[in-house]
């Protein structure tokens, strides 16, 4: 077992804070390891999606704020996390069965109010920070990446998730939120089977040797938008929603431009993932 000073002063903090309650307990799930950390919430109606999020926050205030009881998630995943037997520890704060108040005012296609069907990790990251003139985003771990993409795919393969409803925070509430943010790899989870990714062929042929930012039609872009999953303005212009909404999608999609401007890469992307998943 591999233990470093940091999980053991954490590890001591849960214990008072769950020995009144029960004793916690592991499960191991093959891959990485589940600490149950005793939390009663409602009963979930099913679990359809499965929705990632940063904790903005270090690992004792993350802990700290998802087990105080006005918000809260399924798992959180610390910044290093420790191994039993090589296998990485999560934390399972509340039951996959039950209800986690994770994703808040929430749509994706014709489902809102997400809580009542999703599946909620955070992950400890501190977001990112503004300096005036640039954001700079803070870094996944490499341990925290491996044990990601564990926890996510064992999540996907027990209740079936469609991997188009594998989601970040901000695809489902884009007026609000940003979390995981750019620097999710979500393409490379993508390549072992986790989530949805286009296929590079279908985006070719959709640019049809477009220049990638040659600008696109604003209202068949918000009506593609919202064909894929998105809650998304049908205004015709490219007003302040609208623009949030295409900077979520192509922080998921294509963050090597994620401004929320429309333009002929984004759109390419839009229609191969609609042919690939909705047709």
């Amino acid at each position: 077992m591999k233990l470093n000073r940091y999980y053991i002063g954490l590890l001591a903090s849960i214990s008072l804070l769950t020995s009144c309650a029960q004793p916690s307990k592991y499960i191991d799930r093959g891959n990485y390891i589940a600490k149950i950390v005793p939390n009663k919430q409602e009963s979930s109606d099913c679990v359809k999606y499965l929705v990632m999020h940063y904790t903005a926050l270090d690992d004792d205030k993350s802990f700290k704020v998802l087990t105080a009881g006005k918000v809260s998630s399924h798992y959180l995943i610390p910044t290093h996390p420790m191994k039993i037997d090589e296998k990485p520890v999560i934390y399972s704060l509340v039951d996959e069965q039950q209800i986690a108040w994770h994703a808040g005012v929430s749509q994706w296609g014709d489902a809102t109010s997400l809580n009542r069907c999703s599946i909620g990790i955070e992950i400890v990251n501190l977001g990112y920070r503004d300096n005036g003139k640039f954001r700079y985003w803070y870094p996944y771990t490499a341990d925290q990446i491996v044990t990601i993409s564990a926890v996510m795919k064992d999540i996907i393969q027990r209740h079936d998730i469609e991997p188009q409803n594998v989601l970040g925070h901000s695809d489902i509430a884009p007026q609000r939120k940003v979390d995981p943010g750019p620097l999710f790899p979500w393409e490379r989870l993508a390549k072992q089977g986790i989530g949805a990714w286009p296929d590079e062929q279908s985006v070719n042929f959709y640019l049809a040797e477009r220049d990638p930012s040659e600008p696109v039609d604003i209202a068949n872009f918000q009506k593609l938008l919202s064909e894929y999953g998105y809650q998304t303005p049908n205004s015709g212009v490219l007003d302040n929603k609208t623009q949030k909404v295409v900077k979520a999608f192509q922080m998921h999609f294509r963050v090597t431009n994620a401004n929320g401007i429309p333009d002929a890469q984004s759109e390419a992307i839009l229609k191969a993932l609609i042919q690939k998943y909705k047709t």
